[in-house]
Parts: structure tokens; C-alpha cells; sequence
């Protein structure tokens, strides 16, 4: 037998060893001579054993263009293999600390804060929990699908070998898969040869919902029912009956039409009918299990009067079904159920009659019988078998994951002046006041206008394609509540909101759709994102006119006067720098959450994160509890998208501990808050961040602002070859301009990361914080503020920590050495301009960091830095070689492969794109 102990050193070595052979035999041993050279030498350069990198660069220039090409394929293969090698590793790490009981946090850690609340508390804190992840088509995941799935298997061999008993036969069988996985993956192309479809990219979140998520989430609050049980056993939190919903999962995959106009109705009816169909097969694959288990003889049992009903209620919906069952299981009455409910579920999606309505039946007939089990004393049977049903259909429903739609607000503006054209109305003369009454009245009075595109009605026929979509949309809209239920697609996202027209104008779309008849119903959530200060600035007047309005007012109360509120981190990044963005976003969502509580409404911030730091992304659980506490109403709602989606959600074990820790964080986010016990926030951390946000936002702009910026942007990253990949189904930049403005946070970041140069990640943080220190920034204290009160910050207080640590991330993960290899592809004058620049800042804030952390070392958690370690030798070879192929001012084909492979191995090497 073999049973060799792994470690993640061992997994790289082998992989990359087995590459080797692989590429050898594939290719040419010159080939991998030049591999290995360049290997070596950048190693030499990063342990100090060479004074420069010359040897890679001259190695790398006597390069033909198909060895260039081979070079770039070994090093974006060997990332690929390595995550996959770092992953394994985290599973370890995960399973070592379940079987010591110190993960560190999780849910051990909920059971002690519950442990010392009273049980009142704590089922107040269970009600009020919802975490709601959000997946999202946006383009930042560089691999194609293909090479995802090989490496999921390299994945599931590694697991086998490190977790498995084997004989030397399985042994040497698992390697010679190992090695096939390798040889194929080496030999399949690594960029895609097409964009991918809105359908394609639906798809690809289907596939973490129905294969990982599906169960695991079922899994995380089974757990936390465990330790809520522990701390307080009168809860008895684990059967089915208290069951309350703690996970939500929606997705924007299908319906996001913001910037993309391939999202069609088509389109999301598509998405919506897959997602179905994918629940409902995963439901009966339960049924079938269950209905296998309750072999239960029908003498031996003394049936629950909730149990009659609910059997009685789904007999009544299949009659004839429920007859032949009876003559099928005469003596097992639990197996006649189950086979009810399986027949009720198969007509669901089908044209016959009888199937469930809405997911609530059936997870009240399964409710009905896990007590049933416990009242006959089969707990066990109960808890293994049915439970972790009941948990599945509260939170995955009948859509596996609800739908958001999105949209600009200008595209619902101009329908909506459109519509009222042709009754005679110019709606873009009017002011706010006048649209806000217009609108007004046509929701709760009279309905001015139509949806119906081909109504004749004078000189007001003509109406704009973008008219013509949205209007398309809203009666699609319809037709899906019809078709798939109010809760399958029920939240409505208007970017870049302004104004409470802006609001009121979906509203008044949905209202001409009939998804709107108020004051009774109101079938949506409108959900305004906020992504510019004016906006944010501007909350209080925005929400004051819509509580207090007989529309939007009455839509409120017919929503349970929950008011959802998008925040935008990457657009707000992109616009004040990093340090200025956090301090926005978080003061502005405790001015939110003070704006509904003066109005009487509860507020949702549905959190909208990028996956890299620049963009708000970064571990959930510190987010959550660096958020203010005044917006721990208990529901949080949050973006999850591109590459973030695979390394969370893609392994089993990682999924299950990702969703443990959010769980924990929002229930003690909820918990402190209930009982007032959170950090204060000082007034002199609250002048600080005044101070050094302002000055922050000023350094950053003046960077931004200064002319010849855009140019050097231009020259000094990959953003050219970036808008060109085929990394997903929306367009880069919004109208096709080269301007900062213009283009999307996406490839701004992404552009910046493959440099190395992160900018996003931290410029103007130093500026900010010597603004503060200095006393320039007009809130500074007088004579300048002190490095105590921020170290003092730091250690107190969730948000200023959590900040600072992310910057910390960014500036560990900057290699000046390589941007300055890019900026000397910039014109001289602007390199002299913008470089400079860049790197004193860098310098000042990694001095600043070490300051007030108290660390020399960037990276506070020692396996991120030894991965760092790990990578950096071989990120670098990339970089030389895409700096060099930029430099071409004509490329071969083969080198232009070459490039948009230098661009997805930078992208796996650094984990992360935008």
C-alpha cells in the first residue's frame, strides 16, 4: 500500500517536472533548453546570485518566434498547474485544521460569540442572516473552459493521491493519468479562439452552482445549525423545521445588459429555463435518494397531522399518481410520499398538470416528514436524509439562482421620453421636479404610454433601437414572472443613478409591463447603484423623495420596505484612487444606513466587488466585518466574478469554508451590532480619514488629470492587447474612446496588474496619509496629525486595518523594476513625467505601511508571502518577453500568439486579472 505524505513543494516539483517531460517530447529539447536557461537565470537574479537580468533578456532576444511562442505556452502552463498545486495545498490546510479544531475562523468562532447572547438574541440574529452572493458575467477570467476542466482533473488526481490509501497498482495508474492530463493540457490552445456568448458565460456560472454550491451550501448551514445548537441546545437549530435560508445565491450571468448588447431576452429566457431544469434534476436526484433510504414499514409508525396534510394536499394534485403509488408501497407510506413529491417536482417545467406552483410546497412537504421521522424517533434518518433537502430548496429554490436585470439609466431615460412622446409629452424638457410628478402620476393614476412598440400614434411612431430594447425587456419581463415566478427574476440594478426620476422611470416601465399594480404589488426590487461621489453625495435627497412619494413610496411597502442600494467599488476606485474610494464607500454606506433609518425603511447594501483588490474584492469575511456597523441589518448582497469565482467555488472544500467564513461574519457583524458593542468610531479616526481621503483623491487626480497620463497609460501597459482578448462577451470600454472615463475598471486594472506595476492597488495612499500627517488637507488637525492615532487605527478599528492590509497586498505583489521595463516603452518625455512619480509614491507608502503596521514584511500571512516567493521567478521571464513584444512595431502571427499568451500566464502567474 502507498500513502505518501504531500505538501505543496512536492505537488509543484512533480508538476513541474512531469511539464517538462511533456514539453520535451512535444517540442524540441532546444526548446526546453531555453526554458530552462531563462528559469535559471531569473532565479540567479531574484536570490542575488546575478547582478542584473541581463541574461534573460539576451536569452529571451535570441528567441525565433515559434521557441518565443513555446516559452510563453511553458510558463502559463506550469501557473495553471501550480495554483492548482496551491489549492490542494489550502484543502490540507482546511482538513488539518477541522481535525485540530483551529481554523483560526468560522464557524468555531460564531459558536463563541453566540455562546455568550442570550437565545432570544441569537434567533433574532438567525432571522435577520442572509448572505447573498452574486455571480457576474464580467470579463475577467482568462481561461477558456476547456483548460478549466483539465485542470480540475489534475485537481481530482492530486486529491486521490494525497487523500487516498492506494496499492502500488492505483499508484502508478493515477500517474500515468497525471501525466495524460498534463500532455493534453500542453497541447491545448490556452486563448480562446472566440469571444465567448452571454449564454457561454451563464453557463460557466451554472456549472459552480449545480456541481459544487448545490451542495456544500446545504453543508455551511448544516454546520452553523450545529454550533448555534451547541451554544444554545433549546434552539435545537439543526432539524428542518428551523431551517431559515441563512445562503441566497443570484447571478448576473444572462440578464446583465449594462454595456452589453448581446444580453437579449432571448438570452435570459435561456438562462432562466437551464437554470430550472438543472434544480429541478438535482431536486429528483435527492428524491430518488431519499425515496431509497425510507424504507420505513407503515405498521411501525404513528404519522404527524402535518404529515396527513401535506400527503393529502399532493395527493390531491396527482390523484391517479397517488393511487398507483398506494398499490406500489401498500405498507411504506414515507416512500409514497417521496414518490409524490417526485412526480409533483417532475411536472414542474412540464406541460402536465399538478406540478408545484412555487419551491414553498415542496419544502413544506419535506418539512412535513423530517419531523414526521423525529416524531417516530428516526432523528438520524431525519437529519442525514431529509434535512439537507429541505436546506437545499430554501436556498436554491426552483431557479438555482434568482436573476438581477441591469441596465444604464440613460437607456431607460431615453424610453421612457420616447413613450411619453407619443402622448404628447417632451419628458426631456422637463426638470427633476416635473419628471418626478409625471411619473408619479402615470404609476398610481392613469398609465400614460405603452410598451407596445408597433402602437400607431401620430408624429410620435418613430422610436429609437434603444426604445425598442428596453421595451422588450420590460414585456419579457412579464412574461417570466408568467413562466418561472416573481422570485426567479425580481431585482432591477440602474447604473450610474443620479436622480429619483431615474428610479421612478423602472418603475414606471415595470408598471406599463404589469409587474407593478400598486399599492398591493410589486413584483421587483429597483435597485439604484451608486458610483459617483455626486451620487453618493446626493443619497439623502435621493431617497427622501422616493420614501416619501405615493409611487415609490407604496412600491417600498408592497417590498416589505426593504430598500436595496447598489454601492460601486471598481468605478469609484477608477475615479478617486484606492484610499479615497474606501473612504467613500464606507462613510457613505453609514450615511445610507442612517438616510433609511430616518425614513423608516431597512436598508440591503448589496456590495458591488470586483475579484482584485483594486476593485473591492479581497477576503469576504474581513469586508463584512470592516463594514460599518450600522448596516449589519443582517441581509448583505455582494459581486462575485471572473477568476475569484473558480478559487473560491470551483473545489468543494474551499467552497464550503469560503460560504463557513461569510456566515461567520455576518453573524457577528449582526450579533455586535444588535448589542451595541461595536468599535466607536473616534472622532479623531473619523478627522484622519477626512484628511487623508481628501488628499488622497487630490494626488490621485492630478496623476490622472495631468496631460499626456492617457498616453503613457497607453504605451506603458498591455491595454491594447487586453481590449482585444477574447475574454468575455461585453465590450471594454463603453463608447469606444481612448480616455480613462471611457474605458471600463476592468481592463484599467487588468492592465496595470500585467505590468506589475498594480497602481490601483495603492497610488495616492502615501499622498493621502502625509496629507493627514502634514496637515495639508483642509480637515487636517492644526499643525499636522501623528503616526500614534494611525497606528492606534490600525489595531482598533475593522475598516482602517482591513484597508491598510489590502494596500499592504498590493505594494507586496508591485515589482517596480518590471514597470520601470514598461514605462521605458512610453515616450521619454512622459516616462520623465509619470514614472517618477509612480515610484516615490511607491516608496513613501511601503514606508508608511511598515510604520504603522509595525511589520517589515508587506504580507502578514506567511503562505501568501512563500507563494509569492514561489512565483516571482518565473512571472518575470513573461513580463521581459511581453515588454519585448510590444516593442515590435511589427509582429508575426506567431508572435502575436505569443503576446496574448505572455498576457494569460502573466494573468495565472499573478492570480488574478481585474
Amino acid at each position: 500500500m502507498s500513502f505518501d505524505e504531500r505538501d505543496v513543494g512536492r505537488d509543484v516539483r512533480e508538476l513541474a517536472a512531469l511539464l517538462g517531460e511533456v514539453m520535451e517530447r512535444q517540442t524540441s529539447r532546444a526548446d526546453f533548453d531555453a526554458v530552462e536557461d531563462i528559469r535559471r537565470a531569473s532565479i540567479d537574479y531574484r536570490a542575488g546570485d546575478a547582478p542584473s537580468r541581463d541574461p534573460v533578456r539576451e536569452r529571451l532576444e535570441g528567441l525565433d518566434p515559434e521557441t518565443i511562442r513555446t516559452v510563453a505556452r511553458a510558463y502559463a502552463a506550469y501557473f495553471e498547474l501550480v495554483n492548482v498545486a496551491e489549492e490542494r495545498e489550502r484543502v490540507r490546510a482546511i482538513r488539518r485544521g477541522r481535525e485540530s479544531g483551529d481554523l483560526g475562523d468560522g464557524l468555531d468562532r460564531t459558536a463563541e460569540a453566540l455562546a455568550d447572547a442570550d437565545a432570544d438574541t441569537v434567533r433574532r440574529v438567525l432571522d435577520d442572516v442572509r448572505v447573498v452572493p452574486t455571480f457576474t458575467a464580467h470579463p475577467t477570467e482568462a481561461r477558456r473552459k476547456t483548460v478549466k476542466a483539465k485542470l480540475r482533473r489534475v485537481a481530482e488526481v492530486l486529491r486521490d493521491l494525497d487523500e487516498r490509501r492506494l496499492t502500488d497498482g492505483e499508484f502508478a495508474e493515477l500517474e500515468r493519468d497525471l501525466e495524460s492530463e498534463v500532455e493534453t493540457l500542453w497541447s491545448t490552445r490556452q486563448v480562446r479562439p472566440r469571444r465567448p456568448t452571454p449564454t457561454d458565460e451563464a453557463r460557466d456560472v451554472r456549472w459552480y452552482l449545480e456541481h459544487t454550491l448545490f451542495d456544500v451550501a446545504a453543508d455551511a448551514e448544516a454546520a452553523l445549525a450545529e454550533r448555534v445548537t451547541e451554544a444554545h441546545p433549546e434552539l435545537d437549530a439543526t432539524d428542518a423545521e428551523a431551517a431559515t435560508g441563512t445562503l441566497e445565491f443570484r447571478s448576473w450571468a444572462g440578464s446583465d445588459r449594462d454595456g452589453n448588447p448581446f444580453v437579449t431576452p432571448e438570452v435570459t429566457t435561456e438562462t432562466l429555463s437551464a437554470q430550472r431544469e438543472a434544480v429541478l434534476d438535482r431536486y429528483l436526484d435527492g428524491l430518488d435518494a431519499v425515496a431509497g433510504a425510507l424504507s420505513h414499514e407503515g405498521d411501525r409508525l404513528d404519522h404527524t397531522e402535518a404529515f396527513r396534510e401535506r400527503v393529502a394536499a399532493d395527493s390531491e394534485a396527482l390523484p391517479g399518481v397517488a393511487e398507483t403509488l398506494a398499490e406500489r408501497y401498500p405498507e411504506e407510506p414515507y416512500r409514497r410520499a417521496v414518490s409524490l413529491m417526485r412526480a409533483r417536482v417532475e411536472r414542474v417545467d412540464d406541460l402536465r398538470p399538478g406540478g408545484y406552483d412555487d419551491a414553498e410546497p415542496f419544502a413544506a412537504s419535506l418539512r412535513a416528514l423530517a419531523a414526521d421521522l423525529r416524531a417516530n424517533g428516526y432523528d438520524a434518518t431525519a437529519a442525514e436524509h431529509v434535512d439537507p433537502l429541505v436546506r437545499r430548496v430554501e436556498t436554491f429554490d426552483f431557479s438555482l439562482a434568482a436573476l438581477d436585470l441591469r441596465d444604464h439609466r440613460e437607456n431607460h431615460t431615453e424610453t421612457v421620453a420616447d413613450l411619453l412622446a407619443r402622448e404628447g409629452l417632451d419628458y426631456e424638457a422637463m426638470d427633476e421636479d416635473e419628471r418626478v410628478a409625471t411619473l408619479t402620476e402615470s404609476i398610481v393614476g392613469d398609465a400614460l404610454g405603452s410598451l407596445d412598440t408597433d402602437a400607431a400614434a401620430g408624429d410620435g411612431d418613430d422610436l429609437s433601437e434603444t426604445t425598442e430594447r428596453v421595451c422588450e425587456r420590460f414585456r419579457a419581463l412579464a412574461d417570466w414572472h408568467r413562466e418561472y415566478g416573481e422570485a426567479a427574476i425580481d431585482a432591477y440594478c440602474i447604473s450610474m443613478t443620479e436622480e429619483p426620476s431615474h428610479v421612478l422611470e423602472v418603475l414606471y416601465l415595470a408598471d406599463l409591463a404589469g409587474v407593478v399594480d400598486l399599492p398591493d404589488y410589486c413584483g421587483l426590487d429597483v435597485v439604484p447603484l451608486l458610483e459617483t461621489a455626486s451620487a453618493l453625495a446626493n443619497a439623502r435627497d435621493i431617497f427622501g423623495t422616493l420614501v416619501n412619494n405615493d409611487a415609490y413610496g407604496a412600491a417600498l411597502s408592497a417590498r416589505g420596505d426593504v430598500q436595496e442600494v447598489m454601492l460601486g467599488y471598481s468605478d469609484s476606485n477608477k475615479e478617486n484612487g484606492p484610499l479615497a474610494a474606501a473612504w467613500d464607500l464606507h462613510r457613505n454606506a453609514r450615511r445610507l444606513a442612517e438616510v433609511a433609518a430616518d425614513l423608516g425603511v431597512e436598508l440591503r447594501l448589496f456590495h458591488g466587488r470586483g475579484g482584485s483588490i483594486s476593485r473591492g474584492g479581497g477576503p469576504m469575511n474581513e469586508a463584512m466585518l470592516a463594514l460599518p456597523p450600522e448596516t449589519a441589518t443582517g441581509e448583505i448582497k455582494f459581486t462575485e466574478q471572473g477568476e475569484a469565482i473558480a478559487e473560491k467555488f470551483a473545489n468543494p472544500r474551499v467552497a464550503e469554508r469560503e460560504l463557513e467564513q461569510m456566515l461567520d461574519a455576518q453573524v457577528r457583524a449582526r450579533l455586535r451590532a444588535l448589542r451595541g458593542n461595536a468599535p466607536d468610531l473616534r472622532p479623531e479616526w473619523e478627522a484622519a480619514m477626512d484628511a487623508a481621503g481628501e488628499g488622497a483623491r487630490a494626488a490621485y487626480r492630478d496623476l490622472l488629470d495631468t496631460e499626456g497620463f492617457v498616453e503613457f497609460f497607453e504605451t506603458a501597459t498591455p491595454i491594447t492587447v487586453i481590449e482585444d482578448l477574447n475574454m468575455g462577451s461585453r465590450p471594454a470600454s463603453r463608447s469606444g474612446e481612448r480616455t480613462v472615463e471611457d474605458l471600463r475598471a476592468i481592463p484599467w486594472v487588468f492592465s496595470w496588474t500585467q505590468s506589475r506595476a498594480i497602481l490601483p492597488g495603492w497610488f495616492s495612499t502615501a499622498a493621502g496619509l502625509d496629507a493627514y500627517l502634514d496637515g495639508d488637507a483642509a480637515d487636517a488637525p492644526d499643525g499636522g496629525g501623528d503616526l500614534d492615532t494611525l497606528r492606534e487605527m490600525y489595531e482598533e478599528w475593522p475598516f482602517f486595518r482591513t484597508t491598510i492590509d489590502h494596500v499592504a497586498l498590493s505594494l507586496a505583489r508591485t515589482e517596480l523594476e518590471i514597470a520601470a521595463e514598461y514605462a521605458d516603452l512610453a515616450p521619454e518625455d512622459l516616462r520623465e513625467e509619470f514614472f517618477p512619480r509612480i515610484e516615490a509614491e511607491y516608496e513613501r507608502a511601503v514606508e508608511l505601511v511598515r510604520e504603522i503596521t509595525g511589520r517589515e514584511d508587506l504580507v502578514r500571512r506567511e503562505w501568501l508571502a512563500e507563494s509569492l516567493r514561489r512565483r516571482n521567478p518565473y512571472v518575470d521571464p513573461l513580463n521581459l518577453l511581453q515588454v519585448d513584444l510590444l516593442s515590435r512595431t511589427h509582429r508575426t502571427d506567431a508572435e502575436e500568439r505569443a503576446l496574448r499568451l505572455t498576457v494569460k500566464g502573466i494573468a495565472a502567474g499573478m492570480k488574478n486579472t481585474g
